[in-house]
């Protein structure tokens, strides 16, 4: 039995170290194994940490402890212990982590900005029932429609809608979900549930697209077809009960960097060839922990070598040296101008995948420009795709998400976006 015991023991010191080691330190590959671990013990901590302890304790009763190496064991398990509780602990700084970047950024009077009617669908308080369960599952009241294609090439070019079940007179606004997986991978039907099904259940309607991945294509084939997405949603939304006079999106990761370009880059007629009159602004913009700069122009990752290895010959199919205007294109910070739509920025302290520095030096070159607000909210404690489930922190952030969404469309309903 103590050889359980100190396995527990060793895959939770190498969670704990995913989490607390220094982001500064060179890396030579992107750590995918370690992200795992590491939202085990972030967002999960609260049921990983009661579980560890039963499993200790019952190991124990089973003789695990009557050896030197079982009693070390428990030991260094119990030491690792704070770290969990250390998460946890972070997790309650959300909701004030929140809203303190949106008084900031757009105004300690901004709830009154939102008319009443549209205010009452906000949610007051984030209770346990909330987020006991961390499977994100269907809401009452919500109806999906999916499968939807908007383009000709199969499964790749289809979306799902998430919607209320009674739409009410002049549609709703509508919110583009945009999956993540490093361009390679990934589904419109596995990311962003708990928002998408909040919203759908507050007067808004949600789609969700998927797109070609590499490496059978290359960028900017994934934003050609986001591109698409949104003017299909534009041409044909007003049939499923949208407003499509405000489209805000979202996306997180891979669909973080596309949800900044699809923010930066609209009506450009090389980037929607099929639809080049089609009006392709957006609203607003909520980019979680995306990749703002394929060439780390600033030093925001101490290995700049990574990122271009790592996107050579599978998202890029061109190199720094025979397209660097592309390369340009496809880094969001290369892309801020002052027309951007006001943008909501999120980014965890903790994320193993993309740099917060990142995100910290797009914030400030995009607030340096725009003419609209730019929101930026650095988790504490937060890994990578924290909101992918239900936890306290993810109720918080969907909910500071939510009022953002209501104060944009309140501004742009005034004529002030």
């Amino acid at each position: 039995m103590d050889w359980l015991l100190t396995f527990l023991a060793v895959f939770n010191v190498a969670s704990m170290y995913t989490v607390f080691s220094p982001r500064v330190k060179p890396r030579k590959a992107v750590p995918w194994g370690t992200f795992a671990t590491a939202l085990l013990a972030t967002e999960l901590a609260w049921i990983w940490l009661p579980l560890q302890a039963l499993l200790a304790w019952l190991l124990a009763l089973a003789g695990a402890t009557d050896s030197n190496l079982g009693s070390l064991a428990m030991l260094v398990l119990a030491v690792s212990w704070g770290g969990l509780v250390w998460s946890i602990w972070k997790s309650t700084h959300a909701r004030d982590t929140v809203e303190g970047a949106l008084l900031d950024r757009i105004g300690y009077g901004y709830r009154a900005e939102i008319p009443a009617e549209r205010s009452s669908e906000l949610r007051r308080e984030v209770s346990f029932d909330d987020w006991r369960d961390p499977r994100p599952t269907p809401v009452p009241g919500v109806e999906v429609l999916r499968n939807i294609p908007y383009g000709p090439h199969g499964v790749h070019q289809h979306l799902d809608i998430y919607r209320p079940q009674v739409i009410p007179e002049g549609g709703c606004p509508v919110l583009l979900q945009i999956h993540g997986g490093a361009w390679m991978i990934g589904d419109k039907k596995h990311q962003a549930l708990p928002l998408m099904y909040h919203l759908a259940s507050r007067g808004w309607i949600c789609v969700a697209a998927n797109y070609r991945l590499s490496p059978s294509v290359a960028f900017p084939t994934h934003l050609l077809d986001c591109k698409k997405a949104l003017c299909w949603i534009r041409e044909n939304g007003d049939e499923y009960g949208m407003d499509t006079d405000f489209i805000a999106v979202t996306g997180g990761s891979a669909g973080g960097h596309l949800t900044a370009l699809m923010g930066l880059t609209a009506n450009r007629p090389e980037l929607q060839p099929d639809n080049p009159d089609t009006d392709t602004t957006l609203q607003a913009a909520v980019p979680f922990y995306g990749v703002y700069d394929f060439l780390v122009r600033y030093d925001q990752h101490p290995n700049r070598q990574v990122y271009q290895k790592f996107l050579n010959g599978k998202v890029m199919h061109e190199t720094v040296e025979e397209n660097p205007e592309l390369w340009d294109l496809a880094s969001p910070v290369v892309q801020v101008h002052r027309d951007a739509p006001p943008f909501m920025i999120l980014h965890g302290t903790h994320d193993s995948l993309a740099s917060v520095r990142d995100a910290q030096v797009f914030a400030q070159k995009l607030e340096e420009v725009s003419q609209q607000p730019v929101v930026y909210v650095e988790m504490p404690g937060a890994e990578h795709a924290w909101e992918l489930i239900h936890s306290l922190r993810t109720e918080h952030t969907v909910d500071g998400v939510h009022r953002f969404l209501e104060w944009a469309l309140a501004r742009h309903r005034k004529g002030n976006g």
